[in-house]
């Protein structure tokens, strides 16, 4: 078993470059970290996916993230959280941190009574969101809503096309017929939506799940005493299953990469 160290990396996935959202929260409050992060663009979108196939995707990655000798893993998917961490939680050496147990427990404590949940089919069938928010408050009504065009959208960059603003603008009124208090982006591919769903709706309406994810991430590897006090030692690196081009062009609606995006297959 490998020796948990402050200056070993955190290592971040998702099925492409949805996890970059998150990965941009924590860098801001982390700026110390050594940060990998490997998005799956082979098998993307996660969403369709079974349970089995998501078993196997993840065990090449956390091998990857084991030969790496990362400190933490943040698994950056709605998805993956949705459907396999309770079966992979145990296993490795490292802390898993799911994003949708973290951040429901948090919505749970709001004062929230009705609460849109936007998603991948994968988690709105797992039903994650109400059964972790149901731990805690069980008062609060879900309503949660899958959009099963919205990372192809992202991936594709063709967030600005009529037909996708279009896909967009049908989605959102659906769920406002609801009339949530808020609405969950449950999906970290869904943010990069953002300038799309403020023309048909007030921004405040909106949460952005990795904030508050990577405040819990932060505050648990700080009460460990995981954290990198070593500023001199900051590095980054991007792998990806298939075309790093596109990832590297895709991610510029969010996050600025300089370094080579690393082309790797398990």
């Amino acid at each position: 078993m490998a020796t948990l160290r402050n200056n070993t990396p955190i290592g971040f996935f998702d099925s492409g470059v949805g996890g970059l959202t998150v990965l941009k929260e924590v860098k801001r409050l982390m700026p110390n970290e050594n940060f990998i992060y490997f998005g799956d663009t082979l098998h993307v979108p996660y969403g369709d996916k079974t349970k089995e196939q998501l078993l196997e995707y993840s065990k090449g990655i956390l091998k990857f993230f084991e030969e790496k000798k990362c400190k933490a893993v943040v698994m950056a998917c709605n998805t993956t959280s949705s459907t396999i961490y309770e079966d992979i939680k145990d296993k490795y050496y490292f802390k898993i941190y799911p994003i949708v147990q973290t951040v429901a427990e948090v919505l749970a404590k709001t004062s929230l009574q009705r609460l849109g949940i936007f998603a991948t089919p994968a988690t709105i069938n797992s039903g994650a969101y109400e059964k972790e928010i149901q731990k805690y408050n069980s008062e609060m009504r879900i309503y949660g809503q899958h959009c099963s065009e919205w990372v192809r959208i992202v991936e594709n960059n063709t967030s600005e096309s009529a037909e996708s603003i279009d896909i967009i603008k049908n989605d959102l009124n659906i769920m406002l017929r609801n009339n949530p208090q808020k609405i969950v982006l449950g999906c970290t591919h869904y943010p990069f939506l953002l300038p799309i769903l403020t023309k048909f709706a007030t921004k405040e309406l909106f949460i952005d799940p990795a904030k508050y994810f990577a405040q819990a991430i932060n505050t648990d590897l700080t009460l460990a005493g995981l954290t990198n006090d070593n500023s001199s030692e900051h590095t980054e690196e991007f792998y990806v299953s298939a075309e790093p081009d596109k990832f590297k062009n895709s991610a510029k609606m969010f996050y600025e990469i300089k370094q080579t995006v690393n082309l790797l297959n398990f």
